[in-house]
């Protein structure tokens, strides 16, 4: 229902004229209000780029689970390759002896807290060498064959052996680095060994020092040293009889 006092104003129009200058009368060009200015700055799309890095986790891939990853097992070359297994940025590192494994984001999280908190108040920089990309997946004890591998549990890391997982670069005393790399390996599953820099590079589980090089490994049969063997030692002739 209207009221009367809004039907006073029903025959009103609104009807836009342009604006006229005082001193000549000509008509100004139309104008643009400030709320209208300010709608277009709203319309205008924002930057798509930005001169700062982003900061990634290395804990969490940015990809999206399309497909559920198998288990798998960390890729080794079989032509033999040193790869990560020399410290790039840091002057200390943390490096995996015993074999590969699958290292869990949680574990880590772990022994990047114990680096932090032992170095804490230090003049020093953490670097990650590897990162959890892996997805593992669970089910239920006593299920049937066929059901599939599961729901999502938590990503992973596959480490192949002689691995560098953690590089430190500091201003302090070797052993307070050492110190701190210990409390880390012993929150990680697996045997660590404690690498420097300048420490030579390691082909699966041999390091390359002395006259073990890279092209000794990759031969395809190593030469043995001949050994003389008499013909009369026989073994045969030299145990004694157990029949009469």
């Amino acid at each position: 229902m209207s009221s009367p006092r809004l039907s006073l104003f029903s025959h009103l129009r609104h009807v836009s004229t342009p604006s006229r200058c005082l001193a000549t009368g000509k008509a100004l060009a139309p104008t643009t209000t400030f709320l209208s200015q300010s709608r277009q700055n709203k319309a205008q799309p924002s930057r798509t780029f930005t001169s700062s890095a982003s900061q990634q986790n290395w804990l969490l891939p940015n990809r999206k689970i399309k497909f559920k990853d198998p288990k798998g097992r960390p890729r080794m070359p079989t032509g033999g390759s040193t790869r990560g297994t020399t410290l790039i940025w840091g002057d200390y590192g943390l490096r995996m002896r015993d074999h590969d494994r699958r290292v869990s984001a949680s574990q880590l999280k772990i022994g990047e807290e114990v680096i932090r908190r032992r170095l804490r108040g230090q003049n020093f920089r953490l670097f990650m060498r590897i990162s959890a990309g892996t997805a593992v997946y669970t089910k239920g004890n006593e299920s049937r064959m066929g059901t599939g591998k599961g729901s999502f549990d938590y990503w992973a890391a596959r480490v192949p052996v002689s691995r560098i997982i953690f590089e430190v670069k500091a201003d302090v005393h070797e052993q307070v680095i050492r110190d701190a790399m210990r409390l880390a390996a012993n929150k990680l599953p697996g045997l660590y060994e404690f690498v420097k820099k300048g420490d030579p590079p390691v082909m699966g589980i041999t390091k390359l020092t002395g006259e073990v090089t890279a092209a000794s490994l990759q031969r395809p049969r190593k030469p043995l040293p001949h050994v003389n063997v008499p013909s009369d030692n026989n073994t045969a002739n030299r145990l004694p009889s157990t029949t009469p």
